[in-house]
Formats: C-alpha cells, sequence, structure tokens
C-alpha cells in the first residue's frame, strides 16, 4: 500500500516546486549574424551583423530579438580576444566601440564575457584535450585541457606568402579560392595546429563546417547550437575554468 503524504509533505514539496529557476540569455555574435536563445525557450533567434555594427548597434538589436522575453543573466560571445572577462582588441569583422562598452549597464542584467570560439568550444567538450577551429567569416580557435579552457588567437598568425591562417581558411578564401583549394587549406591547417598542440581530438565548427566533405583523422564535426549550449553552462555551472 502506498503511504499517504503529510499536509507538512506536501506543503514542502509545493514549496519546492514554487521556486523559479534563474534564466539565461545567451548571444553568439559572428560576423555575418547576432544570435540569441535564452534557457526556457530553445529558438533561435537572428540578425545580420557585418562591419557596420558597433557595441551599441549589437545591444539595440538583441533587445529588439529578445523583446517579450525574460532572462536574468547573460553570456555573451565575442568573435575577438577577451581576458578575464574583458573585451581586449576591436573585431576584425565587425564595427568599433567594443573594449570600452559597458555590456552589463546597457543590458540592465550581469553579462559574462568570453570569446565566441571558447564559448562553442565548451558546448562541444566532451573530456580530454580537445581543439575546437571555428570556421566561419574568420576562424576561431580555443582549446579545452580538463575542462580548463583557452581561446587562442591563431587566426592572425602567418602562415603562407605574408598571410595569415585565416586568410586561407575564412569565408572569404572559400569564396576566392572554391570549396576544393579551401578545404585543402583547412585540413593542412588542422594538421599544423594538431602537431604543435597535441589534442586528443579536434572539433571543427562554424558555419562553414558543412563544407567540408571529409573530415581529417581525430576531427569531430561540431555544430553552433552548441554555442548556446556551451554559454548555458557557463552561466550555471562552476566546472568549466575559463
Amino acid at each position: 500500500m502506498a503511504k499517504s503524504q503529510s499536509r507538512s509533505d506536501l506543503g514542502d514539496a509545493n514549496q519546492h516546486s514554487s521556486i523559479k529557476l534563474p534564466v539565461f540569455l545567451v548571444i553568439d555574435i559572428g560576423g555575418s549574424h547576432v544570435k540569441i536563445m535564452t534557457s526556457d525557450n530553445a529558438k533561435e533567434l537572428m540578425a545580420i551583423s557585418g562591419p557596420q555594427m558597433t557595441a551599441a548597434l549589437m545591444v539595440s538589436c538583441v533587445k529588439e530579438l529578445a523583446k517579450g522575453l525574460s532572462y536574468d543573466a547573460i553570456c555573451m560571445g565575442y568573435p575577438g580576444p577577451v581576458a578575464h572577462g574583458k573585451i581586449i582588441a576591436e573585431p576584425q569583422n565587425l564595427g568599433k566601440g567594443w573594449i570600452a562598452f559597458d555590456f552589463s549597464a546597457a543590458f540592465g542584467k550581469p553579462t559574462k564575457i568570453v570569446n565566441d570560439a571558447l564559448m562553442q568550444a565548451v558546448g562541444s567538450y566532451h573530456g580530454g584535450r580537445m581543439l575546437f577551429l571555428g570556421l566561419g567569416t574568420g576562424l576561431g580557435a580555443a582549446m579545452i585541457v580538463e575542462n580548463v579552457g583557452e581561446p587562442m588567437e591563431l587566426a592572425h598568425l602567418p602562415y603562407k606568402k605574408g598571410r595569415s591562417y585565416e586568410d586561407y581558411v575564412g569565408e572569404a578564401s572559400l569564396k576566392e579560392r572554391g570549396r576544393s583549394k579551401w578545404e585543402k587549406h583547412v585540413k593542412a591547417v588542422v594538421e599544423i595546429f594538431s602537431h604543435a598542440l597535441e589534442p586528443d581530438y579536434v572539433v571543427i565548427g562554424g558555419g562553414n563546417v558543412e563544407k567540408i566533405k571529409k573530415l581529417p583523422h581525430h576531427c569531430e564535426r561540431g555544430d553552433n547550437a552548441n554555442a548556446f549550449k556551451g554559454g548555458f553552462l557557463l552561466l550555471k555551472d562552476d566546472t568549466f575554468k575559463v
């Protein structure tokens, strides 16, 4: 026979069920689009970004996208260098005014800022030593070793003929060289970084990963949705050190 619950037991259960969990908003900023999602509404909303998008314009754009949504805290993936939660350089493919901008004040919510590649890397991680490479407008890179994440500015290091890695594997190279030549450079870059950093596996993400017909050895195909997963994890879980 099932044991009946006392009034006090029912009261405790009702009290626990009424506890409101915090709602998080994740912002994924890219050179082509700004995307958002809240933790209680698994619907991706997006707007076009581009070289005219300043920090202030991005905030206005996100507020418009999030109109009618409630949230308590924000995690923002920024396409550029971030150190100790602060933006330390202007983005390559967006407008200006990002370094000194107070995002927490502008949004009126606590805002955690991380490198966008690192945010997607956190959402893609499943242990060990992982190298993440994001193929989008530019090239994002991050590494996670035993839950400790580090964004890396590999994109603008010299690669060939005085040009950078990003010049060969970014969006512009894909359009200029065509998919086949671009893919050869992607595989060469993956091999170089793998030899240098010795990861257990490489996750290749970003919007252009779908253009790769056959992934290099020890590589996994990432998913842009993992950026949101990573942002939610960074807000609610102390497991990751970034």
